[in-house]
């Protein structure tokens, strides 16, 4: 009887856990109903935007090939707009070198994990994560990677529709394979309601977000509206090979923004050069997302 009793709730479980990942992964990639789309063409690939709004998938695509236009090495990009059911994509399913960005995956499997366990985070690991995400903390994430082990990783990343992402090997978690797809995926997942992270877990992460150490607050955040709250990670990995890796994510809320942006990046000669590329790219979408002022009257 208690080996039909494991072998149902397991059942049920990877139920949940297939639901979720297929809901997700739709909600991603589906097209908005009566939405226009646009493409520019840079380093021998698409960018390519959709969005209900007029106009506004044509001058994204064309803003982004011209900044993304003679940069070295190598990147890639996605965002969202949710007013506007915006999305663009360059490159979006190309693998990098996490480097420090999965720290938000770390952080979301650990949510996951006391979710299950219905709990609340212990105070070690409130320092932890906030050690983790607001410093960059390498120390506190190796502690909570081997905390949460291999299979908890998996987990979420399963539930997260994250279908692309590779958990570094033995350890090695700056070497998780990531795309700008499915960092994109983590960030409409930590920005809107779902059944793998709840409100306050979500509202924790995002908190913890908006609250990076000042000298790490570069990337997508350049050109931000001041009228938005910026939740931030970047990461950065000089390796031998194709260079320094430089990335950043993050998603912007309040004042009717609700958006988010990855770029990711390989092959720059140094940190400045991938971070110049991503600021590059995220001026122009900052500024290309926030609508005009009208003027009232006097």
């Amino acid at each position: 009887m208690l080996g039909t009793h494991i072998s149902r709730r397991a059942r049920r479980g990877l139920a949940t856990v297939l639901v979720a990942g297929t809901t997700l992964a739709a909600l991603a990639t589906a097209a908005p109903a009566g939405a226009s789309t646009a493409s520019a063409t840079v380093g021998g690939a698409r960018v390519t935007c959709t969005s209900r709004l007029p106009g506004l998938a044509g001058r994204l695509s064309k803003d982004i090939a011209g900044a993304l236009h003679g940069r070295q090495g190598a990147s890639a990009l996605a965002l969202y707009d949710r007013p506007t059911a915006t999305s663009c994509t360059y490159k979006a399913d190309a693998t990098f070198d996490s480097a420090s960005v999965v720290k938000v995956t770390v952080l979301g499997a650990l949510l996951r994990l006391a979710m299950e366990e219905h709990r609340s985070l212990t105070p070690h690991e409130v320092d932890l994560t906030t050690a983790m995400i607001t410093k960059s903390d390498n120390d506190a994430t190796s502690a909570l990677w081997r905390q949460i082990g291999p299979k908890g990783i998996q987990h979420f990343l399963t539930l997260a529709g994250m279908r692309d992402t590779v958990a570094g090997p033995k350890g090695y978690w700056g070497r998780t394979q990531i795309t700008a797809s499915d960092e994109l995926k983590l960030l409409r997942l930590l920005t809107s309601d779902n059944s793998v992270l709840d409100r306050n877990t979500r509202a924790y992460a995002l908190g913890l977000m908006n609250r990076v150490v000042p000298d790490q607050r570069w990337g997508v955040s350049a050109g931000a509206p001041g009228s938005a709250t910026v939740h931030l990670k970047n990461g950065w990995l000089p390796r031998a090979t194709k260079g320094w890796r430089v990335h950043s994510i993050g998603a912007f809320t309040g004042g009717g923004h609700e958006y988010g942006i990855v770029v990711l990046s390989h092959g720059n000669r140094s940190m400045n050069d991938g971070i110049a590329t991503i600021e590059g790219a995220a001026r122009i979408i900052n500024r290309d997302l926030t609508p005009p002022k009208v003027p009232t009257a006097s």
